[in-house]
């Protein structure tokens, strides 16, 4: 079996967020596929299939199959595109979250989500010792909790409570602040998930982007995920829908002997 990573949401190496690619002829096994992914011990590796015009696939963390990943999308794409020959201008996916499309123009891939709505509740006070930093207000979306911290300082010298944050009803922590050169910032944490700090995360721009948009009144959006690894993303709101453009650059090409 061929196996890529890919650095996703940067054009460097060793940036961006780092995805393991596995292109299929047909489906192996889940347990398989999940043995692979803990393996790999990356936040994502992402299995595909041809079929027919589309294409099929399924994301694993190390410790579960997840429902939907914006870097390892990006950088299935990225290995269709560069690695397999594939001809078109546009690759569609089919996955457990639907239709995704991810189009290429020239160096930069844009990648057509659904969007998600969130809704402002009352601060868990486990989450402000978590973050033990001052809390704007907290959202809910649909497994993820979106946090709105006071500015971009806030959000870089953050040093979470893992320990803690893993204790709250949600697959994920969300951090984000208007951004100094950028539209907004943001970082993400999933300790439930057995991934501490995500480097990049598609998924929670599909909150972040809906979020932005209506606060600072604009559709298209410039950010920047904080990490150490530092993702760059183009975003666009389209109400129902959102787009999110990053670059990807292969680090890695193997066989895997199993």
């Amino acid at each position: 079996m061929t196996i890529y990573q890919v650095d996703a949401f940067n054009n460097e190496i060793f940036k961006g967020n780092p995805a393991a690619v596995c292109p299929l002829d047909k489906w192996i096994s889940e347990d398989l596929m999940q043995s692979i992914a803990e393996e790999n011990n990356l936040s994502e590796t992402v299995f595909f299939v041809k079929n027919k015009q589309s294409f099929n696939l399924r994301w694993f963390t190390p410790a579960c199959e997840i429902d939907l990943c914006g870097h390892a999308t990006l950088a299935a794409a990225h290995i269709i595109f560069t690695e397999l020959n594939y001809k078109e201008k546009i690759i569609v996916f089919n996955s457990k979250s639907g239709k995704l499309t991810v189009q290429k123009n020239n160096d930069w891939y844009t990648l057509n989500f659904p969007s998600e709505e969130i809704e402002e509740i009352i601060t868990p006070s486990i989450l402000k010792q978590a973050l033990n930093v001052p809390i704007i207000k907290t959202y809910k979306g649909k497994w993820k909790l979106l946090v709105e911290l006071q500015n971009e300082t806030t959000i870089s010298n953050l040093t979470p409570n893992f320990s803690l944050l893993s204790e709250l009803d949600s697959n994920g922590i969300i951090v984000t602040s208007k951004g100094d050169t950028v539209d907004f910032v943001s970082r993400f944490f999933a300790p439930k998930l057995n991934i501490n700090e995500d480097p990049v995360t598609g998924s929670a721009h599909t909150l972040l982007i809906p979020f932005w948009a209506k606060k600072l009144n604009k559709n298209n959006l410039n950010a920047i995920q904080l990490s150490k690894r530092v993702g760059v993303l183009k975003c666009e709101y389209l109400n129902e829908r959102v787009e999110m453009s990053g670059q990807a650059i292969t680090y890695l090409k193997g066989k895997l002997t199993i």
